[in-house]
């Protein structure tokens, strides 16, 4: 006998930024954030994300808890528990996760890396020094 997938409620949302919203700059928080409108710059989370399908994110970086996306994003993403991209999603840009889910219709250019640890996963330390993905950078 198949097993029943059990509807997850949808979580409340703790802040919006509306359609009418542009902002620039970091965001940091440690419960949830929609967007609708247009954001700029790095966010650096502990809790969920959610891009709205009209929303235009151009980001250095995301690092969130748990990334939902119906909306434009230029960037590299990091979600420590889960990604995902719904139909309406268009993502420009490498994305990390333990548990990624990727509707038809999606655009998606850059490449995946899984997560094999996703307790280690800390949204608010920084980069080490060196290449953008925290990585040294030189060979030998």
């Amino acid at each position: 006998m198949p097993k029943s997938r059990k509807e997850e409620p949808a979580p409340v949302i703790a802040t919006t930024l509306g359609k009418e919203t542009s902002f620039s700059g970091t965001l940091r928080f440690k419960d949830s954030l929609r967007i609708k409108g247009k954001f700029e710059g790095e966010i650096d989370s502990q809790g969920r994300l959610v891009i709205d399908d009209d929303a235009v994110v151009n980001a250095r970086r995301i690092r969130a808890s748990s990334v939902v996306i119906g909306g434009v994003v230029h960037g590299d993403i990091e979600a420590a528990d889960r990604l995902e991209m719904l139909p309406s999603a268009k993502v420009y840009g490498n994305v990390r996760t333990s548990k990624l889910r990727i509707a038809d219709g999606v655009v998606f250019e850059g490449k995946c890396e899984m997560i094999r640890d996703p307790a280690s996963f800390d949204p608010f330390a920084g980069a080490a020094e060196g290449s953008p993905d925290g990585s040294p950078e030189g060979g030998d």
